[in-house]
């Protein structure tokens, strides 16, 4: 079934869990997410980069994430992530997005303010998704708005190792969250706190002080993206402060090309056994995300 994003990681955050929301590059990582969340009884994002859906196989593939969504068992939430490109934004939505992350941190803070406010205008302008039933009860926008500040280092499809000076730059400023998420009118919020997209040099160097005093003044769900390498114990912790969202991408793409590159060899001797291999693929997606949806959910 699918559910708003907001509406989720509030239910979330009011019985001490976050929802973990996975990067998906195909329908079959996306269909093994739903499993394991359909194992696990809990709710999940399924994340499509902005790179994906800027091609018209994207576009096709947001379109299957929205029937896999709908004929879940549990909620789900179909997002576009790391989005700037109105056009690219506006189809993503009318092919089945039922959320955005309107990206627009590598601008300065006014600018940022302005391009989600314009993708929110486009997307009335557009007269709303085609799925109105995900309008809320009180009449609000049908689809959920994200939006990022502060700067988080790194690629969000490739994953390279950032040193500790990398993960400092570029931190949420907690004196402007709050102005930021009432201008903007967006309802979550990513936040950089030592948190990168790719992978850590050594520990990731967390700055719990600074999520700290993000929360104290947030009126709106934290979100953590970059979450791949950093320790369990560290994302519970981040529950408790307000973060209700949490990306993954690099340690799923990982685990997935680790289990191709151990067994083609053996799935080509068996007779070019494509359907083998991805059921490997499949069963390594699915391991991946029911162990994470456990340790943040439950």
């Amino acid at each position: 079934m699918r559910a708003r994003l907001d509406e989720l990681v509030t239910a979330a955050l009011q019985r001490g869990a976050a929802v973990p929301a996975f990067t998906c590059y195909d329908f079959t990582t996306a269909t093994a997410v739903v499993e394991a969340a359909e194992e696990t009884g809990l709710p999940v994002i399924l994340n499509v980069a902005p790179k994906t859906a800027a091609t018209r196989a994207g576009q096709r593939l947001i379109a299957a994430l929205r029937g896999l969504a709908d004929g879940a068992s549990v909620p789900v939430c179909v997002q576009l992530d790391h989005a700037s490109d109105l056009a690219v934004i506006v189809e993503s939505v009318r092919s089945g997005a039922d959320c955005v992350l309107a990206d627009g941190s590598s601008l300065g803070f006014e600018e940022n303010i302005a391009l989600v406010r314009e993708v929110r205008a486009a997307l009335d302008a557009d007269g709303g998704p085609a799925h109105s039933d995900a309008m809320d009860a009180d009449g609000g926008p049908a689809v959920v708005l994200e939006a990022e500040l502060g700067g988080l280092a790194g690629d969000e499809d490739k994953a390279f190792a950032l040193d500790s000076d990398v993960q400092a730059a570029g931190l949420t400023d907690p004196a402007q969250v709050r102005d930021f998420a009432e201008r903007s009118g967006a309802q979550l919020l990513a936040v950089a706190i030592g948190n990168v997209h790719g992978k850590y040099k050594g520990a990731p160097q967390i700055r719990w002080d600074v999520l700290e005093r993000i929360s104290a003044v947030a009126n709106v769900p934290l979100v953590l993206h970059g979450a791949s390498g950093i320790p369990a114990d560290e994302l519970l912790k981040a529950r408790t402060l307000g973060v209700g969202k949490v990306n993954f991408n690099t340690e799923l793409r990982t685990a997935i090309l680790a289990a191709l590159e151990a067994e083609t060899a053996a799935h080509r001797a068996d007779g070019e056994n494509l359907q083998g291999l991805l059921g490997r693929w499949s069963a390594t997606a699915r391991e991946f995300a029911a162990a994470t949806l456990r340790t943040l959910g439950e």
